[in-house]
């Protein structure tokens, strides 16, 4: 049996994705998103995420982490921003000696839905059928926490 955490990074909404593999069946047992609030100063929205990620690793004990790998954008102030709450993820996982997995968006689509260009509502379908869910995870940052966290499985 193995626990693990997909993380969807970001500092105004941060994907979480927490999957288990026991005996050749992959179930989810949370996701959501962390959120934190445009008032705070950028260091308390990282602390908030640090102390929510505490408490997510507290409730399910994953052992491993995954998150998605940062790919440029136009808007560098934000690629900074998302890096730093990468940087926390980073952080907690090795706080907790857990090992930290990192894919690229193509890796991700590929290992969910069979295709490297496949789109977002394509990937997300996949999550839900994989997972045997009723319905695709919402918001959509949870549900990309789920396809990273798919994405690990067997790594």
């Amino acid at each position: 049996m193995s626990k693990i955490l997909g993380l969807d990074p970001g500092y105004d909404r941060l994907g979480f994705g927490v999957i288990e593999v026991a005996r050749g069946k992959t179930c989810a047992l949370d996701f959501g998103v962390i959120t934190t609030h445009k008032g705070l100063e950028f260091g308390e929205r990282l602390l908030q995420i640090f102390e929510d990620l505490e408490e997510i690793l507290k409730a399910h004990k994953p052992d491993v982490i995954s998150v998605e790998k940062l790919y440029s954008t136009v808007n560098q102030k934000t690629v900074m921003n998302v890096a730093e709450a990468r940087g926390v993820a980073r952080l907690v996982a090795a706080k907790h000696g857990l090992k930290f997995l990192e894919f690229t968006p193509n890796q991700i689509k590929s290992a969910v839905a069979g295709n490297g260009s496949a789109d977002k509502k394509g990937v997300q379908k996949m999550v839900a059928m994989i997972l045997g869910l009723p319905r695709t995870p919402k918001p959509d940052d949870a549900a990309d926490a789920l396809a990273i966290a798919l994405t690990a499985v067997g790594r």
